[in-house]
């Protein structure tokens, strides 16, 4: 059955354990598309008495199935509104339980549809949420500063017995060539630091993508861009380390961000309600958010 462009769908940000403190705390708030938030729960005797629940509200189909979806992923103004309002509701989750962030515009057809996915999951998500306990996400980005083209030397400024222009040109070009494979040498030995920051507190790992145009801003080039898992005790020692990565290297900035509830290491969701169930790349918004 299809769902009318008229009915709301459902919108997923989160699987969480439950919690006595859970319900009020979401209650009055409102998520995506300034939609109240709810949330479904799953359970059994062979789970415990922890049960799980999925945060969700509704939206309208029109902006979240997959034509839709499609169209606003080109809009940075509405895609940014989305990801702050969806982090917004993880963070309020993750502060009062355990909690599973859900990729951005994870969305079923209605809250039955979502309430069965649960059922069918709710097993991997309580080993899920056992393995996250007290454990944050870090996020480390390393840039190399914008080189700007080389510019001709002016011929006035040149003896035009010793070097042309057009030398000095090429000469300028072969210095630029040099300052940028030492820069992103550098960036590599940043790198290197931060893994072994990593070995020691660390106990996951995430690569993303490095960022590129807007989502990058005017920091210069987004050379690398990774999610560390680190219990929560031993964040602040993380960050610390990470952020020395860069120490005594010119031309780089290390940029550590965090603590995030781990978006990078909740298991993704796969869902049998097709375009239903459409979700924006996490990696393309993590600027917004974590």
């Amino acid at each position: 059955m299809t769902t009318s462009t008229s009915e709301p769908v459902t919108y997923a940000y989160a699987v969480a354990r439950a919690h006595p403190d859970l319900p009020q705390s979401l209650t009055g708030l409102t998520g995506v598309a300034g939609a109240p938030v709810h949330l479904i729960a799953e359970g059994g005797k062979e789970h415990g008495d922890a049960d799980i629940v999925l945060v969700v509200s509704p939206v309208p189909a029109a902006d979240f199935r997959e034509e839709g979806l499609r169209r606003h992923l080109e809009d940075l103004d509405w895609l940014e509104a989305v990801a702050r309002a969806h982090h917004a509701i993880v963070e309020e989750v993750a502060a009062r339980a355990p909690a599973l962030p859900l990729r951005l515009a994870t969305v079923y057809r209605d809250d039955s549809s979502a309430r069965d996915m649960l059922r069918s999951a709710v097993r991997l998500f309580a080993e899920r949420l056992d393995h996250l306990a007290d454990q944050v996400e870090w996020g480390v980005k390393i840039y190399v500063e914008a080189t700007a083209p080389p510019t001709p030397a002016a011929p006035e400024s040149v003896p035009s017995a010793d070097i042309s222009p057009g030398r000095a040109y090429l000469s300028a070009r072969r210095r630029q060539r040099g300052d940028r494979e030492a820069v992103h040498r550098a960036a590599q030995e940043a790198a290197e630091r931060v893994g072994n920051v990593a070995r020691v507190y660390a106990t996951d790992r995430a690569a993303h993508r490095p960022q590129q145009g807007a989502l990058a801003g005017d920091a210069g080039e987004n050379v690398f861009n990774d999610a560390f898992l680190v219990p929560r005790g031993r964040g602040e020692a993380f960050r610390t380390e990470a952020a020395r990565a860069g120490q005594g290297l010119a031309g780089i900035r290390v940029e550590v961000t965090g603590p995030w509830a781990p978006y990078s290491f909740a298991m993704p969701v796969n869902d049998t309600d097709g375009p239903d169930n459409a979700d924006g790349r996490g990696d393309s918004v993590r600027g917004v958010g974590p």
